[in-house]
């Protein structure tokens, strides 16, 4: 049988893995970061109704531009955050890791670099290694937070022509201050005049929902901010990310994309989703009380919660993390171990799944 190493792939690909958390079916399943909530019938019905509509021009290519989707998404963030966005200011794919995976396409290739502050989310090595670009960490201060020295210091270090910053911060849920993304983008300016890309794909989870670099474009021409329907929007399945950014910016990913990448279907089914965008993202404040509710009794039980914005919680104090994860997974309950000494990740899920979280923790750790 032929096996990969058989195969001519690029001599950059030999020895990578793909990327995948576990996929197990357990009965609390909170490793993922999905918003575990489903998405409410009458919206179901509504978005069905769309999809039934499409399925009748299947025959034809769906809107090259996308533009009833790209209008949707600039009311949105207009309507949240207070922007003053247009059609020409936003751009999709299938999740935001096409959407970033396009930046790297335009922004990136052989010869350049892009830097990361680890540990962060994965994918942004393996999309720069995809298409060609050199990935390099920077790190970060005590408890995985990000300064305005910190971040200065090790963009002028590295010198990249992409930076990546996640807000918050996957895997630890780390929002990322304003006045640092504003520093990030002067000191990146300063050195090679590259693009900062700031991820907010757990956004929608902040305490403070108007923190968002979103509302800092307006005079930063490669400042981008990509964000997702998979998280809040409990969009996980639909494979829908989206980013705001200058219009010359939207014009360098249309000479990446590949012709007619988002469906008729993908489509009509985001702009039924965001329609009914108040009550699809009525679940984000259960989910923000069950992550609080989680941080305060892993407080309770000595264990060492991280400071997060997201829909997750990142966790130390655990003398044996792989043997934890195992000893949950055999009582039903599936979280993250991210390889970070004496960790481990959880999604805040349903409040009966965060109880039976919570539950067979205790057990486990005999608290």
């Amino acid at each position: 049988m032929t096996s990969l190493d058989d195969l001519p792939i690029r001599p950059d690909l030999v020895g990578l893995k793909p990327y995948g958390a576990p996929q197990l079916s357990v009965p609390v399943s909170l490793n993922v970061n999905e918003n575990t909530h489903q998405i409410p019938e009458t919206v179901a019905v509504d978005i069905i109704g769309r999809l039934a509509a499409s399925l009748l021009n299947i025959n034809r290519y769906p809107d090259r531009e996308f533009l009833g989707l790209r209008r949707a998404l600039a009311d949105y963030l207009n309507d949240n955050l207070g922007s003053e966005l247009m059609v020409e200011n936003i751009w999709a794919g299938n999740g935001s890791n096409e959407v970033l995976q396009h930046i790297f396409q335009a922004f990136g290739g052989p010869g350049r670099k892009a830097l990361g502050f680890k540990p962060t989310y994965s994918m942004y090595k393996l999309i720069a290694q995809g298409a060609q670009t050199g990935y390099v960490d920077a790190e970060r201060d005590d408890r995985f937070e990000l300064s305005v020295e910190t971040v200065q210091a090790g963009i002028r270090d590295a010198t990249p022509n992409l930076v990546m910053l996640c807000s918050p911060n996957n895997p630890t849920g780390t929002p990322v201050a304003l006045e640092v993304i504003v520093a990030a983008y002067d000191a990146l300016q300063e050195t090679t005049g590259g693009i900062l890309v700031v991820d907010e794909a757990y956004g929608e989870f902040a305490h403070d929902q108007s923190h968002s670099a979103v509302t800092l474009l307006e005079g930063r021409p490669k400042l981008l901010v990509s964000r997702t329907m998979s998280k809040a929007f409990a969009f996980a399945g639909a494979r829908v990310g989206y980013l705001a950014a200058d219009p010359a910016v939207i014009d360098a990913l249309r000479l990446v994309r590949l012709p007619y990448h988002l469906s008729a279907f993908t489509q009509a089914a985001a702009e039924g989703a965001l329609a009914h965008s108040q009550e699809m993202l009525r679940t984000v404040d259960d989910i923000r009380t069950q992550r609080d509710r989680i941080v305060s009794e892993l407080s309770a039980m000595g264990l060492d919660p991280y400071r997060t914005d997201a829909n997750f919680i990142l966790f130390a104090g655990l003398d044996d993390a792989p043997k934890v994860w195992q000893q949950l997974l055999e009582r039903g309950v599936l979280v993250r171990d991210m390889g970070i000494a004496g960790t481990l990740r959880v999604s805040a899920g349903t409040e009966t799944e965060t109880t039976r979280f919570l539950q067979a923790l205790r057990e486990v750790i005999g608290k």
